[in-house]
């Protein structure tokens, strides 16, 4: 059986106003689409959630700083149906641009603090980009809970800090990053890396491991971070636009991990920009 398409948020709005009446709970996991195994992953665990799953499609361009990279995202409706499809997934929803930004639209949702620095640095707007899509996709779904990836750590506290400031009726629900068997993160940029590339690319995974450890241990950050990014260059990596140790809650920059934080890093290769994170915890 093929999985239910729609594109018009009236359409979309019928089929959820018919599973209310039915006193089902809804989910959403939000997608550019070009999808693989981390957004599948995201999909298992809503449907474990929830009664129904929405997986929304949107190449939204607001969030691409670059006309360039915007018209290179993969577009893959079909591939991506025929992913979802065994899974159990409910509707996919991929609009139209005038369903979500219809002829004359005006307003732009920001998030100040929380999404500068890091990729907000070298992304202007990029997240206002996001912060608006996403608000309008959990508005037009009427989610109860939304799934997003840790891998994408940034955006992921962004959605959090708008739905809580908006006091938007939605659980947001963080899930684990997903990796390939040599420890790169799934990411739908992946696959535009040479074969030479791609081995490179594990590289940055491990070094972030290995420097995560020794933060965790209690080592003062800054000597820590000096010595991983002279192993990403070492290991061919192009310009590394960041690496932070971050607090995990509200992403305060660390001169040491003293709570909770998050070593986060993005670096070019292969003209490619791959962005990466792992938890540190310090320990006792």
């Amino acid at each position: 059986m093929s999985l239910e398409t729609i594109n018009r948020l009236a359409a979309l709005r019928a089929r959820t106003a018919g599973w209310r009446r039915e006193g089902l709970t809804i989910a959403v996991v939000p997608t550019m689409g070009a999808l693989h195994d981390g957004h599948l992953s995201l999909v298992r665990t809503a449907l474990t959630r929830t009664d129904r799953v929405i997986v929304t499609l949107f190449v939204n361009p607001k969030q691409f700083n670059n006309a360039a990279d915007l018209a290179a995202y993969p577009r893959t409706v079909e591939s991506d149906s025929a992913k979802l499809t065994p899974l159990g997934t409910h509707v996919l929803y991929a609009p139209e641009v005038e369903e979500i930004y219809p002829d004359g639209f005006a307003t732009n949702v920001s998030v100040s603090g929380i999404s500068e620095g890091l990729c907000g640095a070298h992304r202007p707007g990029h997240f206002d980009g996001v912060a608006t899509v996403v608000s309008k996709l959990l508005l037009q779904t009427g989610a109860d809970l939304a799934f997003f990836g840790e891998k994408d750590f940034q955006q992921l506290q962004v959605v959090k800090r708008m739905v809580r400031d908006l006091d938007i009726p939605v659980e947001i629900v963080p899930c684990p990053t997903v990796r390939e068997a040599d420890g790169l993160a799934m990411s739908s940029r992946n696959v535009r890396l040479s074969a030479q590339a791609r081995s490179t690319a594990a590289a940055l995974p491990a070094v972030l491991f290995a420097a995560a450890e020794r933060l965790s241990g209690g080592d003062a950050a800054e000597p820590v971070l000096a010595d991983a990014r002279a192993a990403i260059a070492a290991a061919g990596f192009g310009d590394l636009e960041y690496l932070e140790l971050r607090a995990e809650s509200d992403l305060t920059p660390l001169s040491r991990a003293d709570r909770p934080a998050r070593l986060l890093a993005a670096a070019w290769l292969d003209g490619v920009r791959l962005i990466d994170n792992v938890e540190v915890m310090p320990r006792g």
